[in-house]
């Protein structure tokens, strides 16, 4: 396993997301991302291109950051302003915050756009193909913007470091803008065949993806550097 495609192609059984009230088995977990891919694809997202994702702990974001990287394209969790990416996944409310180069795309969640030029998530991805073909790009391929070095295997091998197991459920307390949150709350998580939790205010999990205290038992600090970088 190098890539993200070969994680969300063989996705552990008990792998699963939960987001209070939503929740997503792992045949409804691969099915969307393979939808989120495709629907990006038909927004012209190729391998090597940036797709902003807004900083929101919500699967829409979760979705956006394994669609676009099952492309070979990479992720730019929270950013503002002028941004050079092919897409702005976001909050409907909040697709202001970023402008894109023309023919740049924008998809909202939540409430629906009032401007027909912008997509809206739940409509356009949920009727899309949840069939992918096989992809021709190696581990090395960049996922985050933020780094060339956090590349498609470099995830991999980081998230392998977690000793989360089927049982465990990870509570993604911190910033996805974090390099550490990707590995710890959402790679590690899937590759484990843990749930992917994404709490309100109510919901606890057993290890928390943390910057500060947290209610569960267990935490994990994304800041700290990983070892192989």
């Amino acid at each position: 396993m190098e890539t993200l495609y070969d994680l969300v192609n063989d996705l552990p059984e008990s792998a699963a997301l939960r987001a209070p009230p939503r929740e997503y088995n792992r045949r409804e977990l691969r099915q969307t991302a393979f939808k989120t891919g495709n629907f990006l694809r038909h927004r012209g997202v190729h391998e090597g291109a940036t797709v902003a994702v807004a900083d929101d702990r919500a699967p829409e974001s979760v979705f956006a950051f394994l669609g676009a990287t099952l492309l070979g394209a990479r992720v730019r969790f929270g950013a503002t302003g002028d941004v050079d990416a092919r897409a702005y996944v976001a909050p409907t409310d909040s697709l202001d915050d970023v402008s894109l180069p023309a023919g740049g795309q924008y998809v909202g969640y939540g409430d629906r756009p009032d401007d027909p030029n912008r997509a809206h998530f739940e409509r356009d991805v949920w009727s899309e193909n949840p069939a992918f073909p096989p992809v021709s790009f190696t581990g090395d391929a960049v996922a985050l913007a933020t780094d060339d070095r956090y590349t498609h295997a470099v995830l991999l091998d980081e998230a392998r470091r977690f000793d989360y197991d089927s049982s465990d459920v990870v509570a993604v307390r911190a910033s996805l803008a974090t390099p550490g949150t990707v590995v710890a709350g959402v790679v590690a998580p899937l590759l484990a065949g843990a749930t992917l939790l994404l709490p309100d205010s109510d919901a606890t999990g057993t290890v928390a993806v943390t910057t500060g205290d947290a209610p569960e038992s267990r935490s994990v600090d994304p800041t700290v550097n990983p070892e192989s970088l």
